[in-house]
């Protein structure tokens, strides 16, 4: 942990020195303010914790991944605020960006791990291999599975980044040749465990999570799948700029047709939109430019378990939605719907009709009881 008693005296002088204005900074803190799901009065209160708070160490395990994640986040929107981060957040260990290789490299991780126990954020890229004794991943003689487990049992939080860490991804895929496993099902039982899957996971996101942690010194409210809900509480179908389309009926039935040149709903040409949650349409990507289903593209369900698995093929309608078996469309979800809602009227009026039926009958014998009384 590094702790900033001037911390005011060093903001200033980082922003002066990366070139960037105290507006563009507090500009900073009001988006993160806004992605975090917080008042805008939120946005004074971020940025003293950024300059003033303790800052804890951020060791970053890379293991069967494509570093898509890393470059997501290196690539964000402002980079000269998320590199204020972090150099903030002291990131010691990150094989990708780091000048240390070899030994060195080896011995940094070992030592911020030891000296900050308890106290540092382990972040995760990669699906975990456990096959062949774990020999499809290894670095410095060690597999990743051993790895893993030292570090995310001594972390404070650890946050799964991307859909190969949070919940195995496409080295999981059937038929899974390597045994990739998530790092919940690599080592189960961590505390604070943070997931935050898609492919890659969107870069303001990590760095709203990050400025929630050094903020509250917690991690944000998470849903059943460990996913942070300011950034995975909505299923992208209900924030999409296509919802409209969608709810008219208008669709793309084929690539360029008049639909597609339209604007108009992706999801017969295969958009998971309906069944996936991130919060792609609110923050976008590329400094908020744009996102796939904005450039006419499907969503692919990036964000999803198993989305290799039980999303394609990508460019056809929905293979299953949850709740309605295996291989139920949201054409059949209108239709199931109105059966229900028939049938519950229909058992709503034969029992209304039973009733009354034996009331009627239960007045007679009651009447023909006294007649004879």
């Amino acid at each position: 942990m590094r702790d900033r008693t001037d911390g005011n005296e060093w903001l200033e002088g980082e922003l002066e020195r990366r070139g960037v204005s105290r507006r563009d900074f507090l500009g900073f803190c009001g988006t993160m303010a806004a992605a975090l799901a917080l008042p805008p009065t939120f946005g004074a209160r971020i940025a003293e914790a950024v300059a003033t708070s303790a800052k804890p160490t951020l060791v970053w395990l890379e293991f069967q991944d494509c570093a898509g994640n890393t470059e997501s986040f290196l690539r964000a929107s402002r980079p000269t605020v998320a590199d204020i981060i972090l150099d903030t957040l002291s990131l010691d260990y990150h094989e990708t960006i780091m000048a240390a290789a070899g030994h060195q490299a080896e011995k940094s991780l070992a030592e911020a791990i030891e000296r900050d126990h308890g106290a540092y954020i382990a972040v995760v890229e990669g699906s975990i291999p456990t096959g062949a004794g774990g020999a499809y991943c290894t670095i410095g003689g060690r597999s990743a599975l051993d790895i893993a487990r030292e570090v995310c049992e001594g972390a404070a939080a650890t946050v799964a980044i991307g859909t190969c860490a949070s919940f195995g991804g496409l080295p999981a895929a059937a038929p899974n040749p390597t045994g990739a496993l998530s790092v919940a099902d690599a080592v189960p039982g961590l505390q604070n465990l943070i997931n935050m899957p898609a492919c890659p996971a969107n870069g303001e996101n990590l760095a709203a999570l990050i400025v929630h942690y050094v903020t509250f010194g917690r991690v944000p409210e998470l849903d059943s799948l460990h996913r942070p809900l300011f950034a995975y509480g909505k299923l992208i179908h209900d924030g999409c700029e296509k919802r409209s389309h969608y709810d008219a009926g208008q669709y793309t039935e084929e690539w360029g047709d008049a639909g597609h040149r339209r604007g108009y709903c992706l999801y017969k040409m295969g958009c998971k939109g309906p069944v996936t949650y991130q919060n792609c349409p609110n923050v976008g990507w590329n400094g908020g430019t744009n996102w796939p289903v904005g450039c006419g593209h499907p969503c692919l369900g990036c964000a999803e378990p198993s989305f290799w698995d039980r999303m394609t093929p990508f460019y056809r309608h929905l293979p299953e939605i949850p709740g309605l078996g295996p291989h139920a469309s949201l054409d059949q979800i209108g239709l199931g719907v109105t059966v229900g809602v028939s049938t519950a009227f229909a058992a709503h009026s034969a029992a209304h009709v039973v009733r009354k039926a034996y009331d009627r009958k239960k007045h007679a014998d009651d009447s023909g009881e006294e007649g004879e009384s």
